[in-house]
């Protein structure tokens, strides 16, 4: 599966309050999680992010609270996939429960930055920085977990499974 997008750069320890505020937690709309993603953070990025675009992060990206409403929320804005140094234990479970590609690389967190136009093979765990000619590598996603992600969560492989 090939991703291509511009990458939004945030920083270490992005908690999920800082990815969906705990005030929109009284929804589970898709559309208005969505409208609110990482709004604490960057209260421009729902509205002026396209689809496809990639976050980009440092350490310890999703901590905090065990809420699906994160994932949830960067999926439906239409984030491509999320590129981190590291993900908090539960943020990475959740993420690929709701079909959200994410790839943990530490030389590609350092990087890259804002405006990068990204092209990623999440097969491969390739990374490719056209803006600034560069190539990073990640772990490719384990085959059933790319099985989560291509049914567009783990709901979606359940029931097609059925």
């Amino acid at each position: 599966m090939k991703i291509n997008g511009k990458a939004w750069k945030f920083g270490n320890d992005v908690d999920t309050d800082a990815i969906i505020p705990a005030r929109y937690l009284n929804t589970i709309d898709p559309a208005i999680l969505a409208a609110h993603c990482m709004e604490d953070a960057d209260p421009k990025f729902a509205s002026s992010m396209a689809p496809g675009d990639v976050i980009a992060a440092g350490k310890n990206f999703g901590c905090g609270s065990s809420r699906e409403h994160a994932p949830i929320a960067i999926k439906a804005a239409g984030v491509s996939c999320v590129i981190a140094h590291s993900f908090a234990r539960i943020f990475y479970r959740n993420a690929f429960n709701m079909g959200l590609p994410i790839l943990e690389s530490p030389e590609a967190s350092e990087r890259i930055r804002t405006g990068d136009r990204l092209e990623i093979n999440l097969d491969a765990g390739e990374i490719v920085n056209l803006t600034r000619n560069e190539t990073y590598h990640a772990r490719p996603i384990p085959p059933f977990m790319q099985k989560l992600i291509e049914a567009g969560g783990l709901m979606e492989y359940v029931r097609a499974q059925m």
